[in-house]
């Protein structure tokens, strides 16, 4: 099964910070295909910019092939304007596609700071994206 989603950077940026973490295995899935990632011409930019920020001092000898690989598999989309209230404005562009992607098939946003978007079903943590994938649904801890 294919899940459509749209990244959030928070989860880029993580991934790279430890490839093992649950944001690497997100970006793992969506680099082998078990995830298609959902972006626009934005959203691909801010990856860019994040990812090249000194602050990290990420080698660009591994963001360069981690973009190249998970923009391969992304689907571009074109999304219009929301009506709903996201708290950082930085955000909203992920809101919007997903929300565009939403008309056509069940796409979510997968963040790290989920307290930014509307709360949604369809907004979700990496761990419970993982969840969805292994188990269909997301399992509550006890």
């Amino acid at each position: 099964m294919t899940y459509y989603a749209v990244i959030d950077t928070n989860v880029l940026v993580s991934a790279m910070l430890n490839e093992d973490s649950v944001p690497g295995k997100i970006v793992n899935a969506a680099i082998s295909g078990v995830i298609t990632p959902l972006i626009n011409f934005d959203i691909f930019m801010e990856y860019s910019e994040v990812l090249s920020r000194a602050k990290f001092r990420f080698d660009q000898s591994r963001v360069n092939p981690l973009l190249g690989d998970f923009i391969a598999r992304a689907i571009q989309v074109n999304a219009g304007p929301i009506t709903d209230f996201v708290s950082d404005p930085k955000d909203v562009v992920f809101y919007e596609v997903v929300m565009e992607a939403r008309k056509t098939k069940e796409a979510r946003l997968v963040t790290g700071n989920k307290r930014h978007f509307p709360q949604e079903t369809f907004v979700v943590s990496p761990k419970e994206m993982l969840d969805i994938i292994r188990y269909g649904s997301i399992q509550n801890e006890a």
